[in-house]
């Protein structure tokens, strides 16, 4: 029968209950800062000491952060920072700093700083590390992997007495399990904030749409990553064909010192950044991270500090750039829509341009020319009002074929009809070998109702599905049009047509929309050959 390490103690001497004891509560955190808290009183409570304090170093092995348990009895001792000295051992007395150390013995461990606090009489109350036979307090480093994460310094034990070595040997095994811990809380930590910059970087990646100016990209990239750091600001500047377009966000009351820098984007962008720069500006520390953007135009992020420490941060700094490189897939992929939708509307305006000239220009000369020959003699013209009652229809046909035309030009949204037929036809131009011929006439932008166009829109989809994938066919013409209050969609090819031991499936729900709304759906076949697809509904359908 097995039982739970923790269930039984009573066999541990009291020291190591207690240091278990405080293992296991250290264990418990998963907050850093709530964690460093508690290894600094358990610290205290194991020793007997009135007076913890754990210093975080920097990677420079500057104190970053100082947490305190207890208080001095005399405000004596004083932590700076780090110093270079031996560790003072409590067994042992301190080595003079004239000795030489001998081959293969390693180099001294640093130690926290420890300096004096002068009393009102100009007397030292310091307990020094380097006086001989002191053992008036313990400082032992907190080792995380391969580096000092800090030190851990414990003062005043209860009633005046000196620490023991059995003390420090405590101290020293709390540190061990405390680094081991701590690593482990920062690896969950730094998991969480790759969570947070990836959510970002997914976030960002969908607020910059079109249409969307390049200054208000910038800045949504800025405000996207500061929450994630510890900087005072961010700002980002890129080099487009217009010039120099830049964006910033700050934490309240740095605006300007942030602006300030960030207008310095300039110089940094014409020395064409390949590479991350550290740099110094206005008594900030900026670190520069390049975006590598092939359409947008090449730019950089920029990480604003007011603490080198901040600024050398490794993993803030890789996450950052991390976040750099997918902003530039963000700005890409926003130029590149920008730049397919001016494509699309270059592309309806070369083809208005080709039927202008290929049909209406065409039919207008026709029609001249039959004029032409009818004003020369029109008393020897047979059947003279029938032609030009036929040359009158040619000038409707005209007539609306320019309407639909102007209709075209000064419609761009892609909310209109017009525009999403084009696009479901344009969804399948791969799959063919040619382009349908579109033709729109009449007012089905303001005119069709949305009941009607959301059944309108499908039935287009499924015809051109059958079109690309089983007619066979060479061309193809579709016509959308509204007159007389009814919606009319024609879609014709001159492929095999359409079996007799076919099976309607898209196409019966196609008749069972037409039927819905009040109108009907024919298929038939076309002379020579080929199929004819006719859906025609009532516009007041579903109103």
């Amino acid at each position: 029968m097995t039982t739970d390490a923790t269930d039984d103690l009573s066999g541990l001497e009291p020291s190591a209950r207690s240091l278990l004891d405080a293992v296991i509560a250290m264990s418990s955190e998963l907050d850093l800062s709530a964690m460093l808290e508690r290894i600094t009183r358990s610290a205290c409570e194991l020793t007997g000491a009135s007076y913890g304090a754990l210093g975080v170093l920097d990677v420079d092995g500057d104190l970053q952060d100082l947490i305190t348990y207890g208080h001095q009895q005399e405000p004596n001792l004083q932590v700076v920072g780090k110093s270079s000295g031996r560790r003072a051992r409590l067994d042992d007395d301190a080595e003079p700093a004239s000795t030489t150390r001998p081959r293969g013995v390693t180099a001294p461990e640093p130690l926290l700083l420890v300096t004096p606090r002068t009393s009102d009489d100009g007397g030292s109350h310091a307990l020094r590390t380097g006086d001989p036979g002191k053992r008036k307090f313990i400082e032992v480093p907190l080792r995380i992997k391969d580096h000092d994460f800090g030190h851990l310094l414990l003062a005043e034990k209860a009633g005046g007495a000196d620490f023991t070595s059995h003390d420090e040997q405590l101290v020293v095994a709390l540190a061990r399990a405390a680094g081991a811990q701590i690593d482990k809380v920062r690896e969950l930590e730094l998991s969480e904030q790759r969570r947070r910059w990836l959510e970002a970087s997914a976030e960002l990646s969908r607020a910059l749409t079109p249409p969307l100016e390049h200054t208000v990209a910038l800045e949504r990239m800025c405000e996207t990553a500061l929450p994630l750091m510890r900087a005072i600001g961010v700002g980002a500047g890129t080099r487009i064909e217009h010039g120099l377009v830049s964006g910033v966000a700050a934490v309240p009351g740095q605006e300007e010192r942030v602006r300030a820098v960030t207008e310095k984007v300039p110089f940094l962008i014409d020395r064409r950044i390949v590479e991350p720069l550290d740099l110094e500006a206005d008594g900030l520390y900026v670190v520069v991270a390049p975006v590598r953007s092939s359409l947008a135009g090449r730019g950089a992020l920029l990480a604003i500090y007011d603490k080198a420490s901040a600024a050398h941060d490794e993993h803030e700094r890789e996450l950052f750039f991390g976040f750099a490189g997918q902003a530039a897939l963000a700005l890409d992929r926003l130029r590149a829509v920008e730049d397919r939708a001016d494509l699309a509307v270059i592309t309806d305006r070369d083809r208005i341009a080709r039927d202008l000239h290929d049909v209406v220009i065409q039919r207008l000369f026709a029609i001249g020319l039959q004029l032409e020959t009818l004003g020369r003699n029109p008393q020897r013209v047979e059947d003279l009002p029938k032609r030009l009652s036929e040359q009158v229809d040619a000038l409707d046909q005209t007539i609306k074929d320019v309407r639909g035309s102007i209709f075209d030009l000064s419609n761009h949204d892609a909310s209109s009809l017009r525009a999403q037929v084009r696009e479901v036809v344009r969804e399948y131009a791969g799959v063919m070998d040619f382009t349908p011929e579109i033709k729109i006439t009449g007012p089905v932008d303001t005119a069709v109702p949305d009941s009607v166009r959301n059944h309108l829109l499908p039935v287009l989809r499924e015809a051109v599905s059958n079109l690309a994938r089983h007619a066979q066919a060479h061309s193809a013409q579709i016509e959308l049009s509204l007159q007389d209050g009814e919606v009319k969609l024609v879609v014709r090819d001159d492929g095999g047509g359409v079996p007799e031991e076919a099976e309607e499936s898209g196409l019966k729900n196609a008749r069972c929309r037409a039927v819905q709304l009040g109108g009907q759906l024919e298929i038939g076949p076309r002379l020579p050959s080929g199929t004819e697809l006719v859906w025609q509904v009532p516009i007041t359908a579903g109103v």
